[in-house]
């Protein structure tokens, strides 16, 4: 399930013919913190505001991690759950190693 959700998120930009209208109503405090932030990043509110929403809900979609299984898969599924394998030597040295972002 989640492989289309990424194709779809990656060929859909947001860019394009803009016909669609959100409308939104706020406090005036939450107005300002929008038009600060999006100041401070050099961009009208509606952008900020509709980049800010986009993102969060690309997160969201692509956060899900659902599966289905059926009766026989999942009793194995819970069974290696419950009876993790030992690491292999190989596994804790890999496990040990500096990861490449802190090299």
């Amino acid at each position: 399930m989640s492989q289309p959700v990424r194709s779809d998120l990656r060929r859909s930009s947001g860019r394009g013919r803009k016909d669609d209208v959100i409308q939104i109503r706020t406090t005036a405090e939450t107005k300002a913190i929008l038009g600060r932030a999006a100041t401070l990043r050099g961009q009208k509110l509606s952008e900020f505001m509709l980049e800010s929403a986009r993102r969060r809900a690309e997160e969201t979609i692509l956060d899900q991690r659902v599966f289905f299984l059926d009766a026989k898969d999942h009793e194995k599924f819970v069974a290696m759950l419950d009876n993790p394998t030992m690491p292999t030597k190989e596994m804790r040295a890999r496990m040990r190693r500096k990861p490449p972002w802190e090299r």
